[in-house]
């Protein structure tokens, strides 16, 4: 499998260069998770799915798509496209088909990379999945992958791995903008933690 092959050659690179992952043993062996990083460079998921045992199915924008060779190397990645700006029902369909076969989804809450390093406002999209599939989420702190080529020597790349979170108090409450805002808030928060951490 191209996913297991491609995994396991990048992971010694990023050993090499240094990447630090802390937190693993956090990360569910199995059932369906919602993995939720902040965003901070074109790095971010490969270094996660190089350190984590289980594949990870990432939404990525669509104009990455775009191009056939291109697309048809992210679909045997694992990776699914996604509308940025508007409300995409054909990305959120195919994100609660991967939570209902117990796999792993990845998300960046923000929506796009920062280009300050700072964390930004998280879409309502990660909130829609979590009351939908009531899936755990995983934080997943990101610390210099902005930077992590030609390798991290000079600049220390970190990859900091919360533990689970569920919002269950929440699943059979009404549905709300205000709802949606605080449950995504909350989880931009739990990975903001983790830089502290």
């Amino acid at each position: 499998m191209l996913y297991s092959f491609l995994k396991r050659i990048v992971a010694v690179l990023f050993w090499i260069g240094r990447v630090k992952v802390e937190g693993r043993e956090n990360f569910p062996s199995e059932g369906a998770v919602i993995l939720a990083g902040n965003h901070m460079g074109f790095w971010d998921p490969v270094v996660v799915a190089a350190f984590v045992d289980r594949p990870i199915h990432f939404m990525a924008k669509e104009e990455l798509f775009e191009h056939v060779l291109l697309a048809k190397l992210l679909r045997k990645l694992n990776a699914f496209p996604v509308k940025r700006g508007s409300p995409d029902r054909t990305a959120l369909k195919t994100a609660l088909r991967i939570l209902e076969e117990d796999k792993v989804l990845g998300m960046f809450p923000e929506g796009t990379r920062s280009k300050t390093g700072e964390l930004s406002k998280p879409q309502h999209g990660i909130a829609i999945l979590v009351l939908k599939s009531r899936a755990p989420i995983v934080p997943v702190m990101f610390i210099g992958t902005r930077k992590i080529f030609p390798w991290a020597w000079f600049s220390p790349v970190i990859v900091k791995i919360g533990a689970p979170i569920s919002y269950d108090e929440y699943y059979d409450a009404k549905l709300s903008t205000s709802l949606l805002e605080e449950i995504s808030r909350d989880i931009m928060d739990k990975i903001s933690v983790l830089r502290a951490s």
